[in-house]
């Protein structure tokens, strides 16, 4: 495929294909998502569904795609039911090889209908994500206005307030960290990576065979091999808007904790990027630039690392040396002021935190009827295991996956993570 990157393009002459990632979920998850599709400014004539799902998921799973497609096929200008099926060799089961494999079918269709593939935009979705409205409209504006345009991605703020009142604290302080997190990156360039929900054109897809079908964090894959793949010309585009994911919800309090824990050691496996990004940028097999690949390598690891140790520093790390040198004799003027000094740094911390407070508290949708005026109240007191719930689930999922990648205990499937909503159980 021949792309013309001085083409003059129209925002109205984008048609986007939209795959939906699905595994064993139930209607009323899926179709939540499917209909959002059918709700934004963007005109639904202008949408390829692509709903991607496992054989894995069952008879039942199959029953659902089946009944999507009837209920509201017809809303969109295609709507396709890709089957990937269990057990190909070579693959990791997961979302990777899932959508791999319906973007490998959405390659042909379009082909087959006579489309010219630089006018189609892929947005992967898994299937209880809900765009905002306005999203198809900012990213096809994004992608006409860009003369590099097959060298993009465009990366939209995942903010995970779909359940939040019906969450408990510490999966809603996460939830909060993760919104805060993603906010952010979106200002800085040098930090933003593919995550999750993302948009990338089909031409650059197909040329470098869609996304990965051997790794577990497949989104944050996508960045690294996007990067080497155009020699370093590469880059994501921001887009100020949000799709709408769930926070942890597994039924009773120790599963959801459970399932937490299991989520953020999925996302913290993306620590096996770092051999992956490093032997490409110092073996010089890579035709990337050297130093804007290896700021890019420093800030992989820096990532991770902080990920893994800061909250563990900041809550203990000014005591040990304090600690060790008065049972050595040894105490010197700046071990006595260590104490003192991550106390300050502990009290600058504070300013972000309130930050993040107000932030959070604005963006969360309204209370619904269901849920008790006095879970407002608890909104606030959260906040109070902030420190405590970092502690546990970024610092201690951060050094499960490295200890795994450290010993050699790779991962070799897709943990799916239990969640429950207020009207049914999901997974994602």
């Amino acid at each position: 495929m021949r792309e013309n990157p001085g083409a003059v393009m129209r925002p109205s002459s984008v048609l986007h294909a939209v795959v939906v990632a699905a595994y064993n979920e139930p209607y009323d998850v899926v179709a939540d998502g499917i209909r959002s599709l059918l709700h934004t400014s963007t005109s639904p004539s202008k949408i390829v569904v692509f709903f991607a799902y496992e054989e894995r998921g069952g008879p039942r799973m199959a029953e659902t795609a089946r009944r999507l497609a009837a209920e509201y096929g017809d809303g969109f200008a295609a709507f396709v039911l890709v089957e990937h099926p269990a057990g190909i060799p070579g693959e990791i089961a997961g979302k990777g090889a899932n959508i791999t494999y319906a973007g490998q079918r959405l390659a042909h269709w379009v082909e087959a209908n006579g489309i010219d593939p630089e006018s189609v935009l892929v947005t992967s979705l898994d299937c209880d994500n809900t765009p905002h409205e306005a999203y198809f409209d900012y990213v096809a504006y994004e992608y006409v206005l860009a003369p590099d345009r097959a060298h993009l991605s465009f990366q939209p703020i995942s903010l995970y307030l779909t359940n939040i009142w019906e969450a408990p604290a510490p999966s809603r302080v996460v939830a909060s960290a993760n919104c805060f997190w993603n906010l952010t990156t979106t200002v800085r360039p040098l930090s933003l990576r593919n995550f999750a929900s993302h948009s990338q054109p089909l031409t650059a897809l197909v040329d470098m065979g869609f996304w990965s079908k051997k790794t577990i964090v497949e989104d944050g894959h996508q960045y690294w091999r996007s990067w080497f793949h155009f020699d370093g010309d590469y880059r994501v585009v921001p887009i100020h808007v949000p799709i709408y994911q769930d926070a942890v919800l597994a039924g009773g309090f120790r599963d959801t904790m459970v399932a937490q824990f299991k989520q953020l050691s999925r996302w913290s496996y993306g620590a096996s990027d770092v051999p992956y990004v490093g032997v490409r940028v110092f073996s010089g097999t890579a035709r990337t630039p050297f130093w804007p690949g290896f700021l890019r390598f420093l800030s992989l690891i820096e990532g991770h690392v902080s990920l893994a140790s800061i909250s563990v520093i900041i809550a203990v790390g000014g005591w040990i040396p304090f600690a060790v040198a008065t049972q050595t004799g040894e105490v010197t003027d700046l071990i006595e002021r260590m104490p003192m000094t991550v106390g300050l740094i502990q009290q600058i911390g504070m300013v972000g935190l309130i930050a993040s407070v107000i932030v959070f508290n604005s963006l969360l949708p309204p209370r619904p009827v269901h849920v008790p005026p006095v879970r407002r109240v608890t909104m606030w007191l959260q906040w109070v295991l902030y420190p405590l719930t970092l502690l546990v689930f970024n610092s201690s999922t951060a050094l499960h996956s490295q200890w795994r990648l450290l010993t050699g205990r790779y991962r070799e499937r897709f943990d799916v993570t239990e969640k429950v909503s207020g009207v049914g159980r999901r997974t994602v």
